[in-house]
């Protein structure tokens, strides 16, 4: 039986990501509030509404839910402190025998607070999200068509920040602990029985530090130099996997022009991931706990899945013109291999954005996402689905679009070597309109030992290709509107190659009635192509209903 584990979030979510592993990439600086000023808003609300789901093919089934849903939007900015947090809990009620009733929570959340001014600060972020796993033909676009194939997803991370200087010496670091978990249904995992199981990431727990010292060209020295290292261990429950990473090295800086430098590091790394086998019966057969994964057979010892240990290295070019343009690339030697990273971000004005990274590295499902959403701004209005009000993985900040979509590419339990690019493009469009274009590609190698369930994985890849255009904005002073178009394709080489298509979009429209109340109407169009399932689905969705803003 073919069996094949991916993620597809409703409408706009495989976006823009900076997958984990992306350690010793410098991170362009994201825009910061205005340290003298200082705001608070709180918005609770309320939403009552009606929503029908009506399968154009291959059936002609329609379902009904009256969807139940209160949350919060809030944001404070101040010289010291900021975050913003989108949170929606939703209780959907179903009439028909076939419905599905479910609680579901989705938001995101980002923060910092100073402890020390100008040398340490606290920052913490947190994200719920629903997200469907395809394994058995049951999964469909929308979550609310069948919950059978819905997964939750929690992520969270929280530690300081080090950020100082002492003469013509700055002092940069971090501490971190992350923490990820996703729920799904039993028979998803189960689907494919036997040999052919892949098991669902259950959770992980992960642990990262950095520490650099470094002065700037020009100051102490005509070069700029720089020493540092950092760690990073993820701990994934599924057979006691483990990503160990350790790395030291030295950088120089050196000027061209004003605007223009060469860079180049050298260091040594060493990486290792490992895992423990399954508890096999009497009969040699793995054992499967109740929610549908592998036991853990705690006796056994360790088997490395993946060792580099040696000389790393890479050189590049930092372009900074103007405090609106950033480039970075960079080539060199890391994980026995070539790499390649880079970023680009330019803001021509404050109403126009463009971003784009390449990435590289060897992380967990958990990792990767923790590290995604520390790349979010911490003042930013998340985008949710017009339909379903779920989180779609995205938000806007001052500096442009930035989502965490594409970090879910798959939920495979097994570590990965994560390669790929992603963009973005924001523009406001007068003073009533704002639009975003994202698109990326991600390409995840598996890492397995040999002789154990997960063998099968070893050496397999994942590729996800994804693109979504969004439009929002005022129609006169009493309403808004919110257009979304989005497109994934993802293809593994399980079982000799399978491939899940999904395109489709969304239409929102909001009225005010009256001061704190307001109606809305939305409609999506969903298609669904998948290897797994024997046929292909097609969905169309409306919504009628009401919100009260207290």
């Amino acid at each position: 039986m073919r069996f094949t584990i991916t993620s597809t979030l409703p409408v706009a979510a495989l976006l823009c990501a900076v997958p984990a592993a992306a350690q010793g990439q410098e991170r362009l600086p994201q825009a910061q509030a205005s340290q003298s000023d200082r705001s608070l808003n709180i918005s609770p609300y309320i939403e009552v509404s009606q929503i029908l789901i009506a399968e154009l093919s291959p059936g002609d089934e329609v379902l009904t839910y009256t969807q139940l849903a209160a949350g919060v939007e809030a944001s404070v900015q101040g010289r010291n402190n900021g975050g913003s947090v989108s949170l929606r809990y939703e209780r959907n009620i179903g009439y028909d025998d076939n419905s599905i009733d479910s609680d579901t929570i989705s938001g995101v959340a980002r923060g910092y607070a100073t402890i020390v001014p100008g040398a340490l600060t606290f920052e913490a972020g947190a994200l719920a999200s629903t997200t469907n796993v395809d394994g058995s033909g049951g999964s469909t676009v929308n979550p609310l068509v069948s919950q059978g194939t819905s997964s939750q997803i929690y992520s969270g991370y929280a530690g300081p920040n080090i950020s100082a200087r002492t003469g013509d010496v700055y002092i940069n670091g971090l501490a971190r602990v992350g923490y990820t978990r996703v729920e799904t249904e039993a028979d998803v995992a189960t689907a494919a029985g036997g040999a052919d199981r892949l098991d669902v990431f259950d959770d992980s727990v992960t642990y990262q530090a950095n520490l650099q010292v470094a002065t700037k060209a020009g100051e102490a020295l005509p070069v700029g130099l720089a020493v540092g290292g950092s760690a990073y261990q993820e701990d994934i429950s599924n057979l006691d996997q483990r990503v160990r990473d350790l790395n030291v090295r030295a950088d120089v800086t050196v000027p061209i022009t004003s605007a223009l430098s060469v860079v180049g590091g050298v260091g040594y790394e060493d990486v290792e991931v490992s895992s423990r086998d399954a508890l096999v019966d009497a009969a040699g057969v793995p054992v499967i706990d109740e929610d549908g994964r592998f036991v853990t057979d705690g006796s056994q010892p360790r088997q490395i899945a993946f060792e580099v240990d040696g000389i790393i290295w890479d050189v590049g070019v930092v372009w900074r013109p103007s405090s609106r343009t950033a480039l970075e690339a960079h080539v060199g030697r890391r994980y026995d291999s070539t790499t390649y990273y880079g970023s680009f971000a330019y803001a021509p004005n404050a109403r126009s954005a463009v971003n784009i990274s390449v990435y590289d590295g060897v992380a967990g499902f958990g990792g990767t996402l923790t590290n995604s959403l520390a790349a979010l701004p911490t003042d930013f209005t998340a985008s949710r689905n017009a339909l379903t009000g779920d989180f779609d993985g995205c938000v806007a900040g001052e500096a442009g679009a930035n989502c965490v979509g594409g970090a879910f590419g798959s939920i495979r339990s097994a570590t990965f070597r994560s390669r790929g690019v992603q963009a973005s493009y924001s523009q406001q469009i007068g003073s009533r309109y704002s639009a975003t274009v994202a698109a990326g590609y991600d390409r995840r190698k598996f890492l397995a030992a040999e002789g154990t369930v997960l063998a099968a994985a070893n050496g397999l890849v994942d590729e996800s290709i994804y693109a979504t255009l969004g439009l929002n904005g005022e129609i006169g002073r009493n309403a808004s509107f919110a257009v979304n178009a989005y497109g994934n394709r993802f293809e593994t080489q399980t079982n000799g190659g399978q491939t899940v298509t999904a395109v489709g979009g969304s239409a929102g429209y909001n009225r005010t009635l009256l001061p704190r109340l307001s109606a809305r109407a939305a409609v999506a169009l969903d298609h669904f192509d998948s290897d797994v399932s024997a046929e292909d689905i097609t969905a169309a969705s409306g919504l009628v209903g009401l919100r009260y803003d207290f």
